[in-house]
């Protein structure tokens, strides 16, 4: 008489052990998992913090304006203009004589000082120094950059600037605060057009 295959059983009963705690794994891992948790989205700021900056930027030029147009009402004795990019000036001397503008490339010597609207020098002309200034290819700040084009050889000009002009929110980290509207006093001492105006 054959003896019962022991073998058969054990090894079917390890296949469904095996099973058992395959299925086991897979089911506590897909619970424990509980799928991808959803992101919280994060704070975005909205489009009401730039309209805020706006109108604060607005407000200021309002108010740097009404500062421009106290100073030229109450000075009886020169005639202002107001240039295409936000700043008033008037000639403290003009060359009827030169008929020629500076033109991007050219090269211009100039001197210029800095001062507050309440005429307390925050620069003169002997702290900057005497400067050569490749028209639109070097850094002046907005409003002296634009200015340098209205001016011929040897004119001589006092612009008001608001702050929007000069060294804006940051200041100049020194001694021009934020903010702050400027005036100065800007001199064309020589103006040597480039080669590409030469040729022309």
């Amino acid at each position: 008489m054959k003896r019962p295959n022991k073998l058969a059983p054990s090894k079917y009963t390890k296949l469904q052990r095996f099973r058992f705690y395959g299925y086991l794994l897979v089911t506590l891992f897909l619970i424990g998992c509980g799928g991808p948790e959803p992101r919280r989205p994060k704070e975005v700021k909205s489009g009401s913090y730039y309209e805020e900056s706006i109108e604060r930027n607005k407000e200021i030029l309002a108010l740097e304006e009404k500062m421009m147009e106290e100073i030229i009402q109450k000075d009886s004795l020169h005639m202002y203009q107001h240039s295409a990019s936000g700043s008033w000036y008037y000639y403290d001397f003009k060359n009827d004589e030169a008929g020629y503008l500076p033109q991007p490339d050219d090269l211009v010597t100039l001197v210029y000082n800095i001062v507050s609207f309440e005429n307390d020098t925050i620069y003169s002309m002997e702290d900057i120094g005497v400067q050569k200034y490749k028209v639109d290819k070097q850094e002046l700040f907005p409003g002296l950059r634009n200015s340098v084009k209205l001016l011929k050889e040897g004119e001589t000009a006092t612009f008001l600037f608001p702050s929007s002009l000069g060294y804006g929110y940051p200041g100049d980290g020194d001694k021009i605060g934020i903010n702050m509207p400027l005036k100065s006093t800007l001199s064309i001492l020589k103006i040597e057009p480039s080669a590409s105006q030469s040729n022309e």
